[in-house]
């Protein structure tokens, strides 16, 4: 008596490979495609909101622990001022050693000075793209993973740190604090620049460059959509 072997066979739409494995559904494999953009979009829109800066974050983070602390605290719970710090020191850190040092010195000189003069100048007035420009050019390098000149990198440092340098002095102006909150401020920012480049220089592999890139576009992507809120006139 002959025994029928059958071929492929069906079951709830799914589909049996010629091993005679398990049942695949064609629509489960093909979601992820079509979902990933839209998530992706989503998470975008909700990180850039909650970035977007409003009129309180104009006023200095108070700790209780004094100016200095004060400062350390404003940094590291300001996004808008954070984030740019963290993605030049990896943009430093992808062009090298060098690189890395001149960054360091030039922003963390360029933040204090910028600072005092917006501290002894006072009038906080904050142009509404300004954050986003800055997210937008650091990360769009960071993200190109292009080799840049030191002097280009320091010439980006240097406009980077006075501006928000001259963005925090004006708000502890404005605030009525006492100018040692820079203080805080530029240590933070000279020990993240230091430790950022250093651990991005230190990454010979090519998958903590590749790490470092997408981070870049990611902040670039959020530039974008704050850039674009603010020309809208949403806040």
């Amino acid at each position: 008596m002959a025994v029928r072997t059958g071929g492929a066979s069906s079951c709830g739409g799914g589909r049996h490979d010629r091993g005679g494995g398990v049942p695949v559904d064609r629509d489960r494999m093909s979601w992820p495609p079509r979902v990933a953009p839209r998530l992706l979009s989503g998470l975008l829109g909700v990180v850039a909101g909650t970035l977007w800066p409003t009129p309180a974050e104009a006023h200095l983070v108070t700790t209780g622990l004094g100016p200095i602390y004060d400062g350390i605290s404003h940094l590291l719970l300001s996004p808008e001022d954070l984030v740019p710090v963290l993605a030049i020191a990896s943009l430093a850190g992808l062009n090298g050693a060098p690189a890395g040092r001149r960054v360091l010195f030039t922003l963390t000189v360029a933040w204090l000075a910028g600072g005092l003069a917006g501290y002894f100048t006072g009038g906080f007035v904050r142009p509404a793209g300004l954050p986003a420009v800055s997210f937008l050019v650091i990360g769009g390098l960071t993200a190109a993973d292009r080799r840049l000149s030191s002097a280009v990198l320091g010439v980006l440092a240097l406009a980077v740190g006075l501006v928000h340098g001259w963005i925090n002095g004006a708000a502890i102006a404005d605030a009525g604090r006492e100018a040692l909150s820079l203080v805080g401020i530029v240590t933070t920012v000279f020990l993240l620049l230091a430790l950022g480049s250093g651990f991005v220089v230190s990454r010979r592999a090519a998958w903590a460059r590749l790490v470092a890139r997408i981070a870049g576009s990611w902040v670039a992507a959020i530039g974008l959509l704050m850039l674009g809120w603010s020309m809208r006139g949403v806040s």
